[in-house]
């Protein structure tokens, strides 16, 4: 028998683990069968040529400075959503999952993938005119993925 597969996509920000806490308080099903897959997309590493658009060139050692951040960054987040499923005990059956690229196209892909049941995402509640020009992760998996989707707001966020 298989259980439900719920993707939370986490980030560095307090919106996302607000929705992984709502997540599971009010959809994830306490059941063994059932997993929790934690979702985080590190930025695109950074694609340079041996020059930078000055003439300097480029060292290795801050290219690996950058991506040693990077997963600095991937354990914090995770080590942050870890605590917060802690809290709703061991029994949960957890996955982590860490990709890299644009967020949008690598959460809708990854969903896919590990055919999840539904994905849950926080919103960071831009406005019109910000969500036109950095435009929304939600809302291009809201459109694109296969599986439902819940966007979750944290109440105490204006």
């Amino acid at each position: 028998m298989e259980g439900a597969k719920i993707v939370v996509a986490v980030d560095e920000s307090e919106e996302s683990m607000y929705a992984l806490s709502w997540c599971l308080t009010n959809l994830f099903p306490h059941d063994k069968h059932s997993a929790l897959v934690l979702l985080y997309v590190k930025p695109p590493p950074p694609v340079y040529s041996s020059f930078d658009a000055a003439g300097y060139v480029f060292s290795s050692d801050a290219l690996a400075a950058l991506e040693k951040y990077g997963s600095e960054l991937a354990n914090s987040v995770m080590g942050r959503a870890e605590a917060i499923y802690r809290e709703f005990g061991n029994n949960i059956k957890v996955e982590k999952v860490i990709g890299s690229g644009d967020a949008k196209d690598v959460i809708c892909c990854a969903v896919e993938k590990i055919k999840a049941d539904t994905l849950v995402m926080g919103s960071h509640g831009y406005g019109f005119f910000k969500r036109a020009i950095l435009g929304s992760v939600s809302d291009h998996c809201a459109k694109n993925v296969k599986c439902p989707v819940v966007i979750v707001k944290n109440p105490k966020k204006k």
